[in-house]
């Protein structure tokens, strides 16, 4: 069954080439389908199109297929060509021309709009949730560690002295910019496009505040082609805000990999956190941060495939937008894994003590010794040269110690102020 079935059969190739894996990706949808199709029916009820009658038996129906579908139990067999196809065959089975009517004063092309919006909403709360769950996490870890020292380092070389407490909260902090793009996201998906059917509109008298008060959006997208045009532009901005989350979490995952290493030796996992070589008995590698980078980064490039594929559309629907949902859907489970494993992980972080008790940190407090020379009176530039020539000399000695005071520095991290930004942002 197709929605746009005349009668005249498709050919076989051409209905595999462009049906795709629609099938196997619109199983997440059945659920947002039919919550989209249980206001569309209370409205066609409200406007005269169905009876009392045949609106409560389609709410009755609809309700039981969200049940279904939330248990795992909803398929859409090949003889079907996607989700909706296949919700309008089980109504029309089971209630016959009211099943028929229920497509009444909307297209595909707004049915799917719908779906997806309903789905990026709660994809983007749950998200939300998780970001703000591994935020808490690092701050503990902040919070645990702030006092213990780590090599701060640029161009790979030794730079100044950092902290655990440091380098775990400011990754918390970056998550709070993430948030910010998320709750962007979910502004923006929080439109109801429904009833701009093919994206011109319904000659029917619909009521469109209706349904988007019975779907819970914010507000509607008013005018029709605007709705239409939404689709690839709502997706490619949840993307950019999924693009950065994995772009923190990839490199905080780089950061793991990097310090585990015999040659940095910052940190450890625990065995269950690692994996083995097939040949070196002694291997104990952080595949779990390997693959959390590998997957972000790939994560990274989705706002990009979005864009090539619609870019050069003109207004309007075209087929090309079935292909966003082969980018995105998977992206979705991915990066939620990804979430879910690290706030798994971390906590079982291992740190180091006395790292810098190693020679080769002396020089992580230069910049610390200069400062104390300016302090005392001397120039800028001649105690940078004076430390400079202590350094060439082989006399410069490390005071091994920090005094920094102002906002955010190592020895004045702001924790409770990064938590109550977060909050704010939240």
């Amino acid at each position: 069954m197709k929605l746009w079935e005349k009668g005249i059969p498709t050919d076989k190739q051409i209905e595999h080439f462009t049906v795709g894996n629609d099938r196997e990706l619109d199983l997440v949808l059945a659920k947002y389908d039919a919550l989209g199709s249980i206001a569309h029916a209370k409205m066609l009820g409200q406007i005269g199109l169905l009876t009392a009658s045949e609106t409560d038996s389609l709410v009755e129906a609809l309700n039981e297929i969200i049940v279904d579908a939330e248990a795992g139990n909803f398929e859409i067999e090949d003889s079907f060509e996607d989700v909706h196809s296949k919700i309008e065959y089980l109504l029309t089975v089971k209630l016959g021309d009211a099943g028929k009517k229920i497509h009444t004063a909307r297209s595909r092309n707004d049915q799917v709009m719908v779906d997806v919006n309903l789905y990026l909403k709660d994809v983007v709360i749950e998200m939300k949730e998780q970001v703000k769950t591994t935020f808490d996490l690092l701050m503990e870890m902040a919070d645990k560690y702030q006092n213990v020292l780590l090599p701060g380092y640029t161009h790979l070389q030794i730079a100044m002295p950092s902290s655990f407490g440091m380098w775990f909260s400011a990754y918390a902090e970056s998550f709070i910019d993430d948030i910010t793009l998320l709750n962007a996201a979910l502004k923006v998906v929080d439109q109801n496009p429904l009833g701009s059917a093919a994206g011109y509109g319904s000659s029917f008298p619909i009521n469109r505040t209706f349904t988007t008060k019975e779907l819970g959006f914010e507000t509607l997208k008013y005018n029709s082609v605007a709705a239409q045009m939404s689709r690839g532009k709502s997706e490619k901005i949840v993307a950019f805000a999924m693009s950065s989350v994995a772009a923190t979490l990839a490199k905080f995952s780089m950061d793991v990999c990097l310090y585990m290493s015999q040659n940095f030796d910052f940190i450890g996992l625990p065995a269950h956190l690692t994996t083995g070589s097939s040949i070196m008995p002694h291997k104990k590698n952080p595949d779990v941060f390997e693959l959390i980078r590998g997957k972000c980064n790939k994560i990274q490039a989705l706002p990009y495939e979005i864009t090539l594929i619609t870019n050069n559309l003109p207004s309007g629907y075209h087929r090309d937008l079935q292909l966003l949902k082969e980018g995105l859907f998977p992206a979705i489970q991915n990066l939620k894994a990804c979430l879910d494993i690290a706030i798994f992980s971390i906590k079982d972080i291992t740190v180091k003590d006395n790292i810098l008790a190693d020679k080769k940190y002396n020089y992580l407090f230069t910049v610390d010794t200069l400062n104390e020379m300016v302090v005392a009176g001397m120039p800028f530039r001649d105690a940078y040269k004076a430390v400079a020539e202590q350094l060439e000399a082989g006399t410069y000695e490390s005071p091994k110690a920090t005094q920094h005071t102002h906002e955010g520095s190592i020895n004045n991290l702001c924790l409770a102020e990064i938590k109550a930004k977060m909050n704010r942002a939240y």
